[in-house]
């Protein structure tokens, strides 16, 4: 806490996902038809997270924040695939890259609390 009406706080994730090979099997037994020419399958990925968060706290009971996080996707396909086209989601039929993908999010929020 900086002082009675500010507080940060820094927090982390690291979470990763690993396929046996009967696993991957049956993963890429769905997708390797649509995989282009010298792409690999490999489900395999790890995600992590860093963030801050800000807190104001002008009077009791009332809070506004901003939480800011940047997240890590490390996929392990590579190449990359051509998509038929997904008209529930509107997802057009495409040639889609296959890499391992950043963000970064700001929410801001404010709490009453009665």
């Amino acid at each position: 806490n900086w002082n009675p009406y500010w507080s940060t706080g820094l927090y982390g994730a690291y979470a990763q996902v690993m396929y046996s090979d009967a696993g991957k099997t049956l993963v890429c037994a769905g997708i390797t038809p649509i995989l282009t020419a010298g792409s690999t399958c490999n489900p395999d990925f790890s995600i992590g997270q860093i963030g801050m968060i800000t807190r104001w706290t002008p009077v009791k009971n009332l809070t506004f924040s901003a939480d800011v996080t940047y997240t890590h996707l490390d996929q392990k396909y590579s190449g990359s695939v051509n998509a038929p086209a997904v008209a529930a989601v509107a997802k057009p039929a495409a040639v889609y890259e296959l890499k391992d993908q950043d963000s970064v999010s700001m929410l801001i929020r404010a709490q009453r609390n009665w």
